[in-house]
């Protein structure tokens, strides 16, 4: 109970103290920048936005904030902690950097591997030139990945649970076909308290701040000799960092696609947790577990790629009818009760050829609407709905049989968000 509640103590200093507020605030400018461009294009390819980027980043920030707390108290039960003259917080000021250069790469597995690897080669060069202050990262690699693998394992349960938040429909071309899809793009802000250790000439004028542990911390195995930790002062520390995930799916739904990710996430952090305290014994060990991170890290997302391109896309136009690829909030489709995976057959008792009939009926359509819809379970409905005003929208987003004249579909293979939206705002001014 002393360990949860010192823990929780020093998140709440994250939420109170200025530098961490404007530290936040400034995060969240970014994140809210990422979201207004998402609003943008779901607005545009919908219709309508499905939230507003104030929304969308308020979700981040404490969605996050709840996953930066448990990440927190597992790696503080755990006994995962670090020295006081090492440089832990680089990993958090790296992954945000690459986060603002190339998204992809904000992933912590990346910036941790680079840290450990620049460690063992700094602490090398010290000892060979038998100067210590080149040591100047000085980063338990045990430690180092534990958290990592801490880190993803919080990032998949987010995944799971937001992670199909802020998408984007999109389409692509496969096989001389249209298939629809969704683009997806989080980002969440997490505080986090780590344990510092602090060194033997200072430990005195800390003391009273330092954290008492219990005999049987830590959980997990370290670096550190038992003698020499049971006499350690240490102390929690807070940091902020982001998590990211982006991906793209044209055989699933948005939740699926988000919990199939989560799930693989979750088994690379279990995983790299246990090759993290493998290296405790060696050398090897250490070297093994930084080139594990960012290669298995690499791999899961080749897989996961590999598996939409082989599987049969869920989102496309056939003979029968036409796919409606999402639906918009609040609109007729939605209160009919069209759903996104549904066949469009008929439109007003005539049989639907193309996504053009629809489009000519919709222009046309006052005061009654049918549609006989087919259901992802294969079942036939027949949906209608009265008083539809002459300016109302159906609110559908249909994938077409065939790439429209004015050229107007949006398709993204992996090209960034910014690219698209870019590329979205050319064809507007073009038309």
């Amino acid at each position: 109970m002393h360990i949860l509640m010192n823990t929780l103590r020093a998140l709440a200093y994250t939420l109170t103290e200025p530098y961490f507020l404007i530290v936040l605030v400034l995060l969240a400018i970014i994140l809210y920048r990422k979201n207004k461009r998402t609003t943008i294009m779901q607005k545009i390819v919908i219709g309508e936005k499905v939230n507003t980027a104030f929304e969308l980043t308020i979700s981040q920030v404490v969605l996050g904030i709840f996953a930066g707390v448990f990440a927190s108290i597992i790696m503080a039960y755990l006994g995962i902690f670090f020295s006081e003259d090492s440089s832990i917080e680089l990993i958090f000021l790296v992954s945000i950097f690459f986060m603002l250069f190339n998204p992809r790469f904000i992933c912590f597995s990346y910036s941790g591997s680079v840290l450990g690897i620049l460690s063992i080669l700094l602490l090398w060069i010290s000892k060979v030139t038998n100067n210590p202050s080149l040591n100047f990262i000085n980063i338990d690699i045990s430690a180092l990945m534990a958290m990592v693998a801490v880190l993803h394992f919080v990032e998949a349960i987010l995944v799971m649970i937001d992670g199909d938040k802020g998408y984007i429909p999109v389409f692509s071309n496969r096989n001389d076909r249209i298939i629809g899809g969704f683009a997806l793009q989080r980002y969440w802000v997490i505080p986090i308290a780590l344990f510092i250790m602090l060194n033997s000439n200072e430990a005195a004028s800390f003391l009273s701040s330092g954290t008492p542990m219990p005999n049987w911390w830590p959980l997990v195995n370290t670096s550190v000799p038992k003698s020499i930790l049971n006499a350690a002062v240490v102390s929690l520390i807070p940091f902020y960092g982001v998590i990211g995930y982006k991906s793209v799916t044209f055989t699933e739904s948005k939740k699926d696609k988000a919990i199939r990710s989560g799930v693989f996430i979750m088994m690379y952090s279990i995983t790299l947790f246990i090759l993290s305290q493998l290296a405790n014994f060696n050398i090897f060990f250490k070297l093994l577990v930084l080139v594990f991170a960012p290669l298995a890290h690499e791999f899961m997302l080749k897989f996961q790629k590999n598996i939409e391109l082989n599987k049969e896309p869920k989102y496309i136009s056939s003979k029968d009818g036409i796919m409606v690829l999402d639906v918009a909030e609040n609109s007729i489709a939605k209160k009919m009760g069209i759903k996104s995976g549904d066949l469009l057959i008929e439109i007003n008792n005539e049989i639907i050829n193309n996504e053009e009939d629809i489009l000519k009926s919709i222009k046309q359509m006052y005061g009654h609407i049918s549609l006989k819809v087919k259901n992802q379970m294969g079942n036939l409905n027949t949906l209608s709905y009265d008083s539809v005003g002459s300016y109302e929208r159906l609110g559908i987003v249909l994938v077409p049989k065939a790439l429209p004249k004015t050229d107007s579909i949006i398709k993204i293979d992996n090209t960034k968000f910014k690219d698209v939206l870019n590329n979205i705002k050319n064809k507007d001014k073009d038309e």
